[in-house]
């Protein structure tokens, strides 16, 4: 039998558990790696309590109606020599089990200038050069698990400190690579959208503590990659097109982690305070962050775990902000979901884990007056939650929110009660469950419960004309929804939603 690597992971309960991880490396972190989790001794599983701080002095509030609180920023790191990284004064080491660096990591080394380096400081891509970046891509397309999977051998091959900065498994990773820059080769010749893709990538690429200098690796084994895989389609020609793009991006992609710096941490860290299981497989976890977070209701945050380094997931906010600065999160348990397993069946008060910044389109602008029509499936119900609090406490006085809330069978319902009640102190709140398994398409069961596949239901009370719509859950119960409500006469610029790869997934 081959030998497998065991990693023990220090938690609040002391040793929480033995899990073999295929490729994660058990020695010390390079001096360009960030912490990873520690191999610790038998001698050293005695129970550890991560210190977090008190709770913020100045919380966020509710922001007022289409605004974002200014956070009271405060540095984690001050004394870091990395956007992203443990060093001097991280009072939070301990508590993820990993020590300081073993050195300060080398200079970042500067992106080969283009123009001036930044975007808008050289003249935009030719209509030629859009053509060769795309003809190139989608001659990856048939091939893209290979492409990839050559891209980051070649990578980990020439620079394997880099590998401590990715998960142990890679497979989510390479997937969202190749979605990554297929959105961004779609807006290479949109300059406002490009931003606006870039400004996410730069705030990401901060959270993973990337710094500079891999830019320039990143490049040389793209390029390999497309020579190799591209066919026909790379020529002298296609290759100083492809430079050029890349390093436009990559110079946005870092112009934005250095504005977002100015104004945030690369991420936060939040206290589990109360861990609360609704279902065998679905936990609400609520959790205090150790500075002020600001968000608005319908956004999600991206969510690491100590137990399973580099691997993040998103999850949406299920309360709109409190004066306490508490975070709500609904998980569900997903076969194989590395995060959502650790989420609902590990942690308890006590553990800590990684907040990314608030991310999401999904936002309302309650002062506009215009009726609410929200669609939340199984787990899709948390953002919905949190926009029926944030319009209780902002809404325009005569705007009526109606909500259909769905999933397989009643007892998966879990925040029906909390709805119910809702709806009972405001009485422009309508809540209808819906179930898909147990009667009749288009039935009506004892409680109140509609029968169908929701998408379905909600066309059936239609026309929605006039509505705003938001809808949360399953990607291919968004998909058919937004179907049905343009069928059902909502605007297209009147529907809202937020179809994220791994939401509230993995």
């Amino acid at each position: 039998m081959k030998s497998r690597t065991t990693v023990l992971v220090r938690s609040r309960h002391g040793a929480a558990g033995a899990a073999s991880v295929p490729g994660l490396s058990t020695e010390a972190p390079s001096a360009m790696s960030m912490p990873t989790v520690s191999m610790p001794s038998a001698s050293m599983l005695e129970p550890v309590r991560p210190v977090v701080p008190a709770r913020p002095a100045h919380p966020p509030t509710g922001p007022a109606p289409g605004a974002v609180p200014a956070p009271d920023f405060r540095p984690l790191f001050v004394d870091a020599p990395g956007l992203n990284r443990a060093g001097p004064g991280d009072r939070w080491s301990d508590a993820w089990g990993a020590g300081a660096p073993a050195g300060p990591p080398p200079p970042p080394a500067a992106l080969p200038a283009a123009g001036a380096g930044r975007p808008g400081a050289e003249a935009p891509l030719t209509a030629r050069e859009v053509e060769l970046v795309r003809a190139g891509l989608a001659a990856l397309v048939p091939v893209a698990d290979r492409a990839t999977a050559h891209f980051y051998a070649l990578l980990f091959l020439r620079h394997p400190e880099l590998r401590s900065f990715f998960p142990a498994a890679m497979d989510v990773h390479r997937d969202r690579l190749f979605r990554t820059v297929l959105t961004v080769a779609h807006e290479i010749d949109r300059p406002a959208a490009l931003r606006a893709t870039l400004a996410g990538l730069g705030r990401d690429h901060r959270r993973h503590g990337t710094p500079a200098a891999h830019y320039v690796t990143v490049e040389e084994c793209l390029a390999q990659t497309l020579a190799r895989y591209a066919g026909s389609r790379w020529d002298a020609e296609a290759e100083r097109a492809w430079r050029r793009a890349y390093r436009m991006v990559a110079s946005g992609m870092i112009e934005a982690a250095e504005e977002d710096a100015r104004t945030s941490p690369a991420w936060w860290q939040g206290e589990i305070v109360r861990h609360e299981r609704r279902t065998r497989d679905v936990a609400v976890v609520t959790v205090r962050p150790d500075q002020a977070y600001p968000f608005r209701a319908g956004q999600y945050a991206a969510l690491e775990t100590p137990w399973w380094p580099r691997v993040w997931r998103h999850y949406s906010f299920a309360a709109a902000p409190r004066p306490d600065g508490l975070l709500v999160f609904h998980v569900k348990a997903v076969p194989a979901g590395w995060v959502s397993n650790a989420l609902v069946h590990r942690a308890a008060p006590g553990d800590v884990l990684r907040l990314g910044p608030a991310a999401g389109s999904m936002t309302v602008d309650h002062a506009a007056g215009a009726d609410l029509l929200c669609l939340g499936g199984g787990t899709g119900v948390a953002p919905v939650r949190a926009l029926v609090e944030e319009a209780a406490a902002y809404g325009t006085p005569g705007r009526r929110v109606e909500v259909f809330y769905g999933a397989r069978r009643a007892e998966e319902l879990y925040e029906l009660d909390g709805l119910r009640e809702l709806a009972g102190c405001n009485p422009w709140l309508t809540v209808r469950p819906v179930v898909s398994v147990g009667g009749p398409a288009g039935g009506l069961l004892t409680g109140g419960l509609l029968t169908g596949e929701l998408p379905e239901v909600v066309g059936r009370f239609g026309p929605w004309a006039g509505r705003e719509a938001v809808l949360s859950g399953p990607p291919a119960m968004v998909r058919r929804g937004v179907g049905v409500l343009l069928r059902a006469g909502v605007a297209a610029e009147r529907i809202r939603h937020d179809l994220v790869g791994d939401l509230a997934s993995g």
